[in-house]
């Protein structure tokens, strides 16, 4: 039986040290490149990669890995337990010196999120969640919002998208903030300082993994804009969208995007 404190323990000291060696790397002065599609990558993502993998798959030889910053392999679809790594979530944010940028690290048992760490070093804050065990920040409890209405909810993401023309009725007046990180998003909605995150395109599953469980450990609710739950360690490694909102307000939400498709 998987030891989950164990593994938690030891992706959060990872993270830590990741976090340190993200610093440290763009304080030399970073190296950076455009992967294709255009997005950057920067030495600073390439070496907490490697220092990651070297370090989680030497402690448990017999897990999968999935991260950003590795060629994807097959190989991990025949692992009962997986690693998912995004090694700087937030990137561009890292390179700019803006604190929202993370190191998200799960710890994946037959598709499911079992551990989970979020470390945030510029605003020193660190989530972590286990199934079951609740969710932390910085070692104490945390719990999503309670609200239960729309109205004046504090929503992270692009208020543009509640503009499309998919909804049968005009949305309520919302708050919305951006945030650069995708995992540092769900820990604020776990935490309770957001209502809810939303973004209605896929989503890579090292971005949203950790997230997703320290989300749901903190009472939050996640799922697609079609309320179907998420599911990992399959062979396309996203999901098709995102919901991450107080336990109220997701129904709600699903509710409200009926009528938006989902991207094949």
């Amino acid at each position: 039986m998987i030891d989950l404190d164990a593994d938690l323990e030891l992706i959060h000291q990872a993270a830590l040290d990741a976090g340190a060696l993200a610093v440290a790397e763009r304080e030399r002065g970073l190296k950076i490149e455009s992967k294709v599609g255009g997005s950057p990558v920067t030495s600073g993502d390439l070496k907490v990669d490697a220092l990651l993998k070297d370090r989680l798959l030497a402690a448990r030889p017999d897990y999968g890995w999935l991260s950003e910053e590795t060629a994807d392999s097959p190989d991990r679809l025949s692992k009962r337990r997986i690693f998912v790594v995004d090694p700087i979530d937030g990137t561009v944010a890292y390179m700019k010196r803006n604190p929202w940028w993370c190191v998200p690290i799960a710890v994946v048992e037959d598709g499911a999120v079992v551990a989970a760490v979020i470390h945030a070093p510029e605003v020193e804050e660190t989530y972590v969640a286990v199934r079951g065990g609740g969710a932390r920040r910085n070692g104490r409890p945390i719990q999503a919002s309670d609200l239960d209405t729309l109205e004046d909810a504090s929503i992270l993401g692009d208020a543009r998208l509640i503009e499309a023309p998919y909804f049968d009725e005009p949305w309520p007046p919302m708050r919305f903030e951006k945030r650069n990180a995708l995992a540092y998003r769900m820990a604020l909605v776990a935490a309770g300082a957001f209502d809810a995150a939303l973004a209605l395109t896929p989503k890579w599953d090292w971005d949203v993994a950790a997230g997703c469980l320290i989300a749901e450990e903190a009472g939050a609710k996640v799922s697609d804009h079609h309320g179907r739950p998420w599911r990992f360690n399959r062979p396309d490694p996203r999901q098709a969208s995102l919901v991450c909102a107080a336990p109220a307000l997701q129904p709600l939400i699903v509710q409200r995007c009926k009528n938006v498709p989902l991207s094949p």
